[in-house]
């Protein structure tokens, strides 16, 4: 009898278990709805290269991918989904971008191109793992030497990176997060510590922000017109679009824009070092910068501090506006005032 008394008691006290975590978890998704709906979400987490909050501490790696610039590439895959790209000159007046992903990890990035060593530099102030498609000699040697954790499409062509039957070679490889994940526990790579937070603004300091305005901002890397970008300010989202000529850079599979919160325009030194027009990139010195956020913009220094290239306004550093952030890196000559257009609205 007391047998069949203490079987009776356990039951329920289980049933009532049930019950309490089903209404804890009913809960939490009614009170998280709750805060998304009121726009006063005190999350406990921020992702740390975007500072937007979440509910889960983000613990992944960060992941520095190699994207093909080239007008055959375009639209690329992944890049709407990056948290930081870096836009920099590879050879002659092509420019090659380095997508940094932390955020958003998931689906396919693409088509992915060959390293360049400052890439893998600014990949490394990151702690990222560096995925490219083929190197340059100065590249190779310094992913030889184990300068950064890496994992290259000239050893997995076929197996991890996938070719589209859509597009021609060498602008047709492209990898997925699955892969790539794949490849990391291959190599013994760890892929759960995030990378440190960079400097965000408050929701009170972005809603206060003030100066000059700018609608949009022309750059130009060189004087090849494939190449040079427009980023156009939006006012209904609050957030930047990025055009090349008048097409919307977009998503190749789901053809959602690319939308941005920080544009940073940087000038710096670019030296040809060999024959084959491959060049040194300046990345330590600091400089002039422009910093467009809001629709406003100011110019501002910028500075390398733990290989991150960083926007300084009055010594320290200036703080970012939630989100995703482009950086772009142009030749000193001409520099910005001469290679960078500002508009605002009436003209």
């Amino acid at each position: 009898m007391l047998k069949k008394w203490m079987i009776a008691v356990f039951s329920v006290l289980l049933l009532l278990a049930g019950c309490s975590g089903g209404q804890d978890e009913s809960a939490k998704k009614h009170k998280e709805k709750q805060f998304e709906g009121s726009g006063k979400v005190e999350y406990p987490y921020h992702y740390p290269l975007t500072g937007i909050g979440t509910f889960e501490n983000p613990t992944a790696r960060a992941i520095a991918v190699m994207i093909n610039n080239h007008p055959q590439a375009r639209p690329q895959s992944g890049l709407n989904k990056a948290d930081i790209v870096y836009e920099l000159l590879a050879e002659a007046e092509v420019t090659r971008f380095l997508a940094i992903y932390q955020s958003e990890q998931e689906g396919v990035a693409g088509p992915v191109r060959s390293a360049r060593h400052y890439y893998i530099k600014l990949a490394a102030g990151y702690d990222a793992l560096f995925i490219a498609h083929g190197y340059s000699p100065q590249a190779k040697q310094m992913l030889d030497n184990r300068y950064i954790d890496h994992i290259n499409g000239m050893q997995y062509d076929g197996t991890l990176f996938k070719r589209s039957s859509a597009r021609k070679a060498p602008h047709n490889s492209y990898i997925s997060f699955e892969n790539i994940y794949k490849g990391a526990e291959m190599h013994k790579y760890a892929m759960n510590t995030p990378p440190s937070s960079l400097t965000f603004l408050s929701s009170e300091e972005v809603e206060a922000m003030t100066g000059a305005e700018a609608e949009s901002a022309t750059v130009n890397f060189s004087g090849n017109s494939l190449f040079t970008s427009i980023y156009k300010f939006d006012k209904e989202l609050g957030k930047y679009k990025r055009y090349v000529r008048n097409d919307l850079t977009v998503d190749l599979d789901t053809k959602e824009p690319v939308l941005i919160d920080n544009v940073f325009i940087v000038e710096t030194t670019y030296r040809v070092i060999d024959s084959a027009g491959r060049r040194e990139v300046d990345l330590t010195s600091g400089g002039n910068a422009y910093l467009l956020q809001k629709g406003f913009w100011k110019k501002v220094e910028w500075r390398n501090l733990n290989g991150r290239i960083l926007p300084y306004e009055n010594g320290a550093v200036a703080g970012l506006v939630p989100g995703k952030t482009w950086i772009c890196v142009i030749p000193k000559n001409p520099g910005l005032e001469r290679a960078v257009t500002l508009k605002t609205a009436e003209e």
